[in-house]
């Protein structure tokens, strides 16, 4: 198989990769109304199993960015999905808040392979000067996937009631976990390590970038996973949409997401030097859309749709760019894994703080306190980002070659 043919089909098996990854975690959020009424659910109740999610998806990113690094994304990604399909089994099998727990957050775990795994498998492949636009239609699997999920489990949920919405997902991430195993490509040779004191330098660099981007990827996800879990069950009861018009309605946000993932990277390849005032300049845009969607959301459904698009369009941009591009340039294709794993790892701080912040500040202060939190902390995001944007807080990263083309590996 030529060299371009394996970078089409790297492309597009990790990307339905991580995709399916999302058709194993998106049911709880669009069942979490229905599972409240049927088995007398608290809010916080459903936070604390959101939380234990996201706890263990947090602390497993860190381990699967290591492991990655050493045992390949094929072998990591293989069993993460294998692993994620029984997970979720569990959960439409059980009848419990407790089991519930339990399942859901082995599913973290092992959901936790899917973006160091992805991330590198593709980061070989692509030279500095192209990876932001192909990271950039590249990332729109985590959008294109939560629509399919949310939209799938929306109508199982409706016409095939709650446990169809785990168990069909389930045999799908079961199905893609052995395509993986056995066609996902091995990655190409890596050029020669820089040498001495310069590479040591490099290093620090680089590490120090990571974890500046890590903490501020923290509100990133704080936000996105909020949106992601809460926002189908906000609709319903603070709006009073059904339950298949709010899961449906939902899917505005990753819609949005999409476009806005794809135009980020375009634009940050074409921006040269200033790449960063990408990140800056859709954090603020975040802010700002968060405010419009406050003034808006109870107009109706098409103003509701389209407001929440723009803070999809907003988030989903900047979230791929950090988590995703800057990932890779920054730890190479022999530590993309870890740096991700890192980034994505500290981020996920953020999505465990979520579970318990909405619930509780929905329940004692109101959705609209809710909101107001997501907007300063958008706003403190890109304030962060700003002196980044500038050049103040950059490391130097030396651009890494494109793989070889006369080197073609084997594909399994």
């Amino acid at each position: 198989m030529p060299p371009t043919r394996l970078r089409v089909h790297v492309f597009a098996l990790s990307w339905l990769a991580y995709a399916s990854y999302y058709i194993g975690r998106k049911q709880f959020a669009v069942s979490k109304a229905s599972l409240a009424s049927q088995y007398h659910l608290t809010t916080e109740a459903l936070g604390r199993i959101d939380t234990g999610y996201l706890v263990a998806y947090s602390l497993g990113m860190f381990a699967s960015g290591w492991l990655c690094d050493r045992v390949g994304p094929r072998r990591l990604l293989g069993a993460g999905m294998l692993a994620s399909a029984a997970a979720v089994a569990w959960f439409g099998a059980s009848s419990a808040e407790m089991w519930f727990a339990v399942a859901f957050t082995v599913n973290g775990l092992a959901q936790s392979t899917g973006w160091p795994g992805t991330i590198k498998a593709m980061a070989p492949w692509w030279s500095a000067g192209e990876r932001g636009k192909i990271m950039g239609w590249w990332s729109t699997c985590y959008q294109v996937g939560g629509i399919v999920a949310t939209a799938l489990a929306s109508a199982l949920l409706v016409h095939a009631g709650w446990r169809s919405a785990f168990w069909v997902p389930a045999v799908w991430m079961a199905l893609v976990g052995l395509v993986v195993l056995w066609r996902l490509p091995d990655s190409p040779q890596a050029g020669p390590p820089a040498e001495g004191a310069e590479k040591a330098r490099a290093h620090v660099e680089r590490r120090i970038e990571i974890w500046y981007l890590g903490f501020i990827y923290f509100g990133f996800k704080l936000i996105r996973y909020s949106l992601l879990f809460w926002l189908p069950f906000y609709l319903q009861r603070q709006l009073g949409y059904s339950a298949g018009q709010a899961g449906y309605l939902s899917i505005s946000f990753e819609l949005g997401g999409v476009c806005g993932t794809v135009a980020s990277g375009i634009v940050f390849d074409r921006m040269g030097a200033r790449q960063r005032a990408v990140l800056f300049a859709m954090t603020f845009g975040l802010a700002l859309s968060l405010v419009l969607y406050t003034q808006v959301a109870a107009w109706g459904a098409v103003a509701n749709f389209a407001a929440m698009a723009a803070v999809g369009f907003m988030l989903f941009g900047p979230d791929a760019l950090i988590s995703g591009a800057m990932a890779q340039e920054l730890g190479g294709a022999e530590g993309a894994g870890s740096a991700s794993g890192i980034i994505n790892g500290i981020g996920s701080l953020g999505a465990i703080a979520q579970g318990t912040v909405t619930a509780v500040v929905a329940t004692r202060y109101g959705w609209d306190r809710v909101f107001h939190l997501f907007i300063g902390l958008a706003f403190a995001c890109a304030a962060a980002l700003l002196p980044y944007a500038l050049g103040r807080r950059s490391a130097k990263v030396t651009p890494r070659a494109a793989p070889s083309r006369e080197a073609a590996p084997v594909a399994r």
